[in-house]
């Protein structure tokens, strides 16, 4: 069989080989897939912290309502955080702030914001492929005096 049909032939065979194909296009495809599934993972994660620090400002303003005076208000929603961040396991207490204080703009009018510093989360170490979100969570809440 002479060189050239010998070529012709393998590179017939070559062409209409589908042995490897799944694995090719896996390997196209896995990474886009993995990509996506941890940035699920991770942008999931920050967003649960988000919503539990927006959770525990509500609450903290929800039970500043006890209190008589600013002081005794501020008291109750510091503790109110305090005692509760725990039931969030994604939250490291040490890392987050309250402040508790009367509206500048309206004086009945109590407002509870609670800052955390998210810079030690497990997404800041990544690779930055897409935009990354603030690593300072401030989210707050307001709630009116009533009755008086």
């Amino acid at each position: 069989m002479p060189v050239m049909e010998q070529a012709r032939t393998l590179l017939e065979k070559f062409r209409t080989a589908r042995d490897g194909a799944i694995a090719v296009e896996f390997a196209m495809i896995a990474p886009i897939f993995l990509m996506m599934v941890f940035g699920i993972i991770m942008y999931g994660s920050y967003l649960a912290v988000v919503h539990g620090v927006q959770q525990l400002a509500a609450e903290a303003a929800r039970s500043s309502v006890a209190g008589l005076s600013e002081s005794e208000r501020s008291t109750l929603a510091n503790s109110y955080v305090t005692g509760n961040v725990n039931s969030y396991p994604l939250i490291d207490p040490a890392k987050l702030t309250v402040n508790a204080a009367t509206s500048g703009s309206d004086a009945n009018v109590f407002i509870v914001s609670v800052n955390y510093d998210a810079s030690g989360m497990f997404i800041y170490s990544l690779p930055a492929f897409v935009p990354m979100p603030s690593s300072t969570i401030a989210r707050s809440a307001a709630i009116p005096r009533g009755g008086y």
